[in-house]
């Protein structure tokens, strides 16, 4: 067994960061050098990834990041973000209250679409006239485990499309004539919004966590990783309106004016 300085020392091991006295290496690369000479995305690239991305990868990064970063006062993390500056929280606090809402349901669904395209990508063969098939099967399969639920298509509020999802489908399929990105995931995406819209007899568009999915994909980054990137993304909204509403103050804001109550569904309401 090992001891002295070296037990400290391996306690934690990494490749990310490198530090002496006046030095600092992230990856391999004086910080100094990266500074001035890197964007926010090929940074985050770096970090999570250990190498640089070409610069047509880290563009098509940002636009995923640019699409997601906020979605208003209705969206849980964002309301509540707002409502911690209403009780005192500072900005760091109002974010990670926010943050720590982003889960399985609300934040999810993007690391839920990277691994559905990644089933569907596992099956398929790579010929167009069988994708139709192979999507059905693994629709079937993922609604068996998981529910009816399919992560990435439909929204509540935004009918009959998300606008953000057509933008960003077009910037891969820009891509992919570039070569930057195979588009092998925007071929299957498109296949299940075609396949859920036969199924349900109606339109089911794909979403802005379906279509950051692709990119994200496509740009090889792990379905948990799409989570993370999201997160990344919507914390500039939530930072956005808890800032605002510190300027606009007011105190113990709830999900609802005062004058409104919730419904008693127990025993001997107040009439």
């Amino acid at each position: 067994m090992s001891t002295g300085k070296s037990d400290v020392a391996d306690w934690w091991q990494t490749d990310i960061i490198d530090m002496a006295p006046g030095q600092i290496r992230v990856r391999g690369h004086p910080i100094q050098e990266l500074i001035g000479t890197l964007s926010f995305p090929q940074m985050i690239w770096l970090m999570l990834r250990g190498d640089m991305p070409t610069d047509a990868q880290a563009r098509l990064l940002e636009c995923a990041l640019v699409a997601a970063v906020d979605h208003g006062p209705q969206a849980p993390s964002i309301a509540a973000a707002r409502m911690a500056v209403t009780c005192g929280l500072g900005l760091n606090g109002a974010m990670a209250s926010a943050v720590n809402m982003l889960d399985d349901v609300h934040g999810g669904a993007g690391e839920q679409a990277v691994a559905l395209y990644g089933q569907i990508a596992k099956t398929w063969d790579g010929e167009a006239s069988h994708l139709p098939t192979v999507t059905d099967t693994v629709l079937d399969a993922w609604r068996a485990e998981n529910g009816r639920y399919i992560p990435g298509f439909g929204h509540r509020f935004h009918k009959p499309i998300d606008p953000r999802a057509p933008r960003l489908l077009s910037l891969v399929d820009e891509a992919a004539a570039e070569g930057v990105v195979q588009g092998n995931v925007a071929q299957i995406a498109r296949a299940v919004e075609e396949r859920l819209a036969l199924q349900k007899n109606k339109p089911v568009p794909m979403n802005i966590d379906g279509a950051t999915a692709v990119i994200f994909a496509e740009l090889g980054f792990a379905a948990p990783l799409a989570r993370g990137l999201f997160c990344l993304s919507r914390s500039v909204g939530i930072l956005a309106h808890a800032w605002e509403q510190q300027q606009q103050g007011g105190r113990n804001k709830g999900p609802t004016p005062p004058a409104y109550r919730w419904t008693y569904t127990g025993e001997n309401p107040i009439e």
